[in-house]
């Protein structure tokens, strides 16, 4: 009789420090894996969701920057059953190796070594907290045990021409699975083997073997010049050794995907990119699927009652088209084209609501008009008022401009 062989165990490592200045100011109260995003979800319930329907339900997650709100979410919603040994839990910088902060993101795990001293898993899967995508981390790290690597980075396929925009990896043309060089933003790279007009962008996920990942973040630990970043620090490391693989993202099989959403992938790193990835839900038939219910996202989004469309008080009738209508939604007589709406948010008689995303609780009054914009929490748009319509008027009454949009923080007060 064949013995199966013992199971790996992992531990899965989500870093939820960043900052996220270029996404001013929605992250003016909150870390950037806080923000909401897609009507119902917060930016960090897709790598969440990606671990655990990968199977992985030991789940640490590092914050540090503004991180009260992502702490509710993570605690209030991500509940395993401690029956199982199961969990979620945010872990905030501790200043366990002295009086500072995290220095990066391999400085984070250094800092959280005593994590996996308690856990004493195998395999370490590392993921961000801020990207828009859906993958099988199972996969990735069979990928890896098969390989001996002690590090392996997911990487996406992209244009050469954009090469100078990403950390890309540069793999060794007989052995295509194997990292022959990391190269940061290259201005003349060399496309793939099998494809010369591409190149592989590092996703900011990676699997390690745990006693190789220790090594290495306690080694930079001690070198002064290392910034203490994973990708531009510790996978050079590893490199160097030629202890690295890469996992091609594209072989990634995640169950319920469509020809037109499968190998989707979104930074959603500046304003411009947040906004495209929302118009990327809207269309019929989406870029990205959130209707895939073998692979669900899951989040929480309190006690709200069904959307509701509703005729105003003059009896005009309500218009929307290509639109995300979340629970607690109420539209009376208003119109609401390509744009996201958030749980409460109600849109009165009269107004009109196109091309933009509305955060909870954002209320557009009678006969307003809002247009290729942003509006945070909680936000009133008084009755006839314009927003995203004239980009000089908008300057002119504190709202950012940014990239052709208009963006309001949150509460922030809108002027009759």
């Amino acid at each position: 009789m064949a013995i199966t062989p013992p199971r790996k165990k992992v531990l899965a490592v989500v870093l939820a420090g960043g900052e996220g200045k270029r996404l001013m100011p929605l992250t003016a109260d909150r870390a950037k894996p806080a923000v909401p995003f897609g009507g119902i979800y917060r930016l960090i319930d897709f790598a969440l969701s990606n671990v655990v329907n990968s199977g992985y339900l030991k789940v640490v997650v590092l914050t540090q920057y503004k991180s009260h709100s992502l702490d509710r979410h993570v605690t209030t919603t991500w509940r395993m059953s401690n029956l199982l040994g199961n969990y979620v839990t945010p872990v905030p910088a501790q200043q366990r190796v002295g009086k500072r902060w995290y220095l990066g993101s391999a400085d984070a795990i250094f800092q959280s070594l005593n994590l996996l001293t308690d856990e004493r898993p195998d395999i370490v899967v590392v993921v961000g907290a801020d990207h828009v995508y859906r993958m099988d981390f199972s996969q990735m790290v069979a990928d890896h045990v098969e390989s001996g690597a002690g590090c392996t980075v997911a990487a996406i396929r992209q244009p050469i021409s954009l090469a100078d925009q990403f950390g890309v990896i540069d793999v060794d043309p007989g052995n295509p699975q194997k990292i022959r060089a990391f190269l940061e933003k290259p201005t003349d790279p060399v496309g793939l083997p099998d494809s010369p007009d591409e190149v592989l962008a590092s996703m900011g996920n990676y699997v390690f073997t745990a006693d190789a990942l220790v090594d290495a973040v306690t080694r930079d630990a001690d070198f002064e010049q290392s910034k203490h970043d994973m990708g531009g620090d510790i996978v050079p490391w590893f490199v160097d050794k030629a202890e690295s693989a890469v996992y091609d993202y594209k072989d990634n099989e995640v169950p319920g995907s469509t020809d037109r959403d499968r190998g989707y992938w979104r930074d959603v790193g500046t304003m411009r990119s947040y906004y495209d990835a929302h118009k990327d839900l809207v269309s019929p038939l989406p870029v990205f699927n959130l209707y895939n219910n073998a692979w669900p996202i899951y989040t929480s989004y309190g006690p709200h009652p069904p959307a509701k469309l509703v005729e105003g008080a003059s009896g005009a009738g309500v218009s929307t088209h290509n639109s995300i209508l979340s629970p607690g939604v109420v539209v009376t007589g208003g119109t609401v084209n390509q744009s996201v709406l958030s749980p409460a948010v109600w849109v009165k008689d009269g107004a009109e609501v196109s091309d933009s995303v509305l955060m909870d609780g954002v209320q557009i009054g009678e006969g307003a008009v809002v247009r290729n914009a942003i509006l945070d929490k909680g936000v009133i748009v008084p009755p006839g008022a314009r927003i995203g319509v004239d980009h000089e008027e908008d300057r002119a009454r504190g709202f950012v401009v940014d990239e052709g949009l208009t963006v309001l923080a949150k509460q922030q007060k809108v002027e009759s």
